[in-house]
């Protein structure tokens, strides 16, 4: 077994791993054990009464968190024409048609979300096995399979972020970075509880939130009471 690192030593004894915590007071825990030299991500993990294995049971979707990610995120844009003069103008970091296809088939994928207008689908779905498997297929659902390619490029740089739960019925998402304030950690976490809880698909039985924890991205765990958040 490996030994532990001093700093690991002390995080690991920095949070009582069973106590349940509200959410403020997790949240400053959270931003308190970010002791790293990079601004630490504050992470979220819900475990959702959900077998996604089941159709009728995924839960996925996206939400703009109020206060942003702290992240920069780079979008690529497959259109042509107006739209990819469109999607240029509100922000799109790579826009092309045939010319991206042939750079991503080469394995150079230089963005974070993709967007698509609907004509475009036919080249795009030619990359499932590339785009697919990093999350990163347009998809209509999900708002980025759309001909509002401006609006879309906007609302990913503009903070919105996609979940999408695990194969154990986990959903991980960052909420922004250590050095927020704790208040707009508290307004994004708050979104995207709301966002999970309004996903509840119908197939869902029992409890739905049966988890909550809050972690900085080099911290424990800190466990959330999720009696507070349903209220």
């Amino acid at each position: 077994m490996a030994k532990l690192t001093k700093k690991a030593k002390v995080l690991a004894t920095a949070v009582d791993r069973e106590k349940l915590h509200g959410v403020d007071e997790a949240i400053a825990l959270a931003k308190a054990n970010a002791t790293s030299k990079f601004d630490e991500t504050i992470e979220v993990a819900v475990n959702l009464g959900v077998d996604p294995r089941h159709a009728d049971q995924m839960v996925r979707g996206v939400v703009t968190l109020p206060k942003g990610t702290g992240k920069t995120v780079r979008v690529g844009v497959f259109a042509r024409g107006p739209k990819a003069e469109e999607a240029k103008a509100a922000g799109a970091d790579v826009v092309g048609a045939e010319d991206l296809l042939e750079l991503v088939q080469g394995g150079t994928i230089e963005f974070e979300r993709c967007i698509a207008t609907p004509d475009m689908m036919g080249l795009v779905g030619r990359l499932g096995k590339v785009l697919g498997p990093k999350g990163l297929m347009p998809n209509p659902k999900l708002g980025t399979v759309t001909m509002n390619v401006a609006e879309a490029v906007k609302a990913a740089k503009g903070g919105q972020i996609e979940y999408r739960v695990e194969k154990a019925g986990i959903i991980h998402s960052g909420i922004g970075k250590a050095s927020f304030p704790a208040e707009d950690l508290r307004a994004n976490f708050d979104a995207l509880l709301d966002a999970l809880v309004k996903a509840k698909p119908s197939g869902a039985k029992g409890k739905y939130v049966k988890k909550i924890a809050v972690s900085s991205t080099m911290g424990a765990g800190i466990k959330v009471d999720t009696a507070e958040v349903a209220a």
